[in-house]
């Protein structure tokens, strides 16, 4: 081996470094991670004198604390899940599935931005010019700011970055770029920490921002080391199943915003379009007197989301009954279920139960307990719930219905949407300011409360 250049292995899930190989990562405790890679450890010393003429630090007070500037994509949802809009010199990670239409979401916004003449460089390391021609062509029509590349190469890109300077710049997919200097394959570990850390370092210093796309595992996570996650300022990830027509970006990271807005939108034809009201397509087919169904109230961020909560209960012939759960989490519904036994003495034990959520968007937030329990019972005792009847409410393990955030926000939704009951809980109901005309509020302090007001 060439002089200067030595043997490391590394963690493809975490990025953990080890001089020989190890069965078990003791960063991750993954197995089978490890792989080995070339390293160049020649000398990159450099003139401490010069670095500290050139760099002096600065008191607090002399910083400036202007807002961040931001630019629109004229995408409402994208913007909301970004925290207004792109901003100036951040780094963005997009994640998702094969298919999913992570490449189809950064060429709208290509088009709407580079209607706006803001110029914009489309890096790609997977398709043609021709491929994303035709792509571009189903999606609109384009202007000449945008200027397509097909380049692997780190230091290529880097030289025409510096030379055409746009203001945004797309990386399609960073699991395909490579640097010279680095002897691995493009995508192993070392290529993709080197180039987030090139194109991190090309944001910051040339205020450009950049969009990366990554490649995800079977785990549904970003392929490459963890640590591609935390240097980015914002990571975004595309859910859905790429078989039906909804998608839902949901950002898991923001520097700059909330991580907890999502953006809703529909693969057509023409591409995704935004759907700005979730909660209509969420109780769209909802069956009218069925019992096991009820609308619940849900908050991603700023969002009130209204959605249909199916339980199915039946007796089980079986010594273990089946209990599945989709859409939300599994204990959580046997958690609840067990509360049920205990403090409404309901018979649960013997039964199969199957909880959904329709839609195929997952919800965890506490606030939906109280929709899952009533759904539980209506199955159970075999009674419809009022389909102008909706709720929301945490319930604790002594029965109890506690109060959630933003409950006025979610009343105000539901009335919006033509919902005249609303079942929430007490201390939500006596915090409200004003009265709200229009829906009838029934407050509920335990489940017990909670039977009797759908009986």
């Amino acid at each position: 081996m060439a002089k200067g250049k030595t043997s490391v292995y590394f963690c493809q899930n975490c990025g953990f470094e080890s001089s020989k190989w190890m069965g078990q990562c003791p960063g991750c405790k993954e197995w089978n991670t490890f792989v080995e890679e070339v390293v160049d450890k020649g000398s990159t010393k450099t003139s401490v004198k010069k670095a500290l003429e050139d760099i002096k630090p600065m008191p607090l007070s002399a910083i400036s604390s202007a807002d961040e500037e931001r630019t629109s994509t004229s995408m409402k949802e994208l913007d909301r899940v970004l925290g207004g809009g792109i901003v100036k010199g951040s780094l963005v990670l997009v994640g998702g599935d094969p298919g999913i239409g992570k490449s189809t979401l950064l060429l709208q916004v290509c088009k709407n931005l580079s209607n706006e003449n803001i110029p914009i460089l489309y890096v790609s390391g997977e398709e043609s010019l021709q491929q994303i021609k035709i792509r571009a062509e189903r999606i609109g029509k384009f202007s000449d700011s945008l200027e397509l590349l097909c380049e692997t190469n780190l230091d290529i890109i880097k030289e025409v970055i510096a030379k055409k300077k746009p203001k945004v710049v797309i990386i399609d997919s960073i699991q395909t770029m490579f640097s010279e200097n680095i002897a691995s394959a493009p995508g192993s570990v070392s290529q993709v920490r080197e180039s987030t850390s090139t194109f991190m370092q090309i944001a910051k210093g040339m205020g450009i921002s950049i969009f990366i796309v990554g490649h995800v595992t079977k785990e549904g996570v970003v392929a490459g080391p963890r640590v591609l996650e935390h240097m980015v300022d914002t990571v975004l990830y595309f859910e859905g199943d790429r078989h039906e027509s909804y998608r839902i970006l949901r950002g898991v990271k923001n520097r700059f915003g909330s991580t907890n807005e999502i953006g809703v939108f529909e693969m057509r034809n023409i591409g995704l379009v935004e759907v700005e009201n979730p909660s209509e397509f969420m109780l769209s087919g909802k069956p009218v007197g069925a019992p096991g169904s009820v609308v619940a109230c849900s908050m991603e961020g700023t969002r009130p989301i209204l959605l249909e909560i199916q339980a199915l209960i039946c007796h089980t012939n079986f010594g273990n009954p089946r209990r599945t759960a989709t859409g939300t989490d599994y204990n959580r519904v046997n958690l609840l279920m067990a509360v049920l036994e205990k403090r409404l003495g309901m018979r649960l034990s013997e039964c199969d139960a199957y909880v959904n959520i329709a839609g195929g968007i997952r919800m965890n937030e506490p606030a939906i307990d109280l929709g899952i329990v009533l759904a539980i019972i209506s199955s159970k005792l075999d009674k419809p719930i009022d389909e102008k009847t909706i709720c929301f409410g945490e319930v604790g393990l002594s029965g109890e219905v506690r109060g959630v955030s933003m409950a006025e926000q979610r009343v105000l939704e539901a009335k919006k949407l033509g919902f005249e009951k609303c079942i929430l809980p007490q201390v939500c109901k006596n915090g409200f300011l004003h009265n709200i005309e229009g829906i009838e509020l029934i407050g509920v302090s335990n489940v017990k409360e909670a039977l009797d007001a759908i009986r």
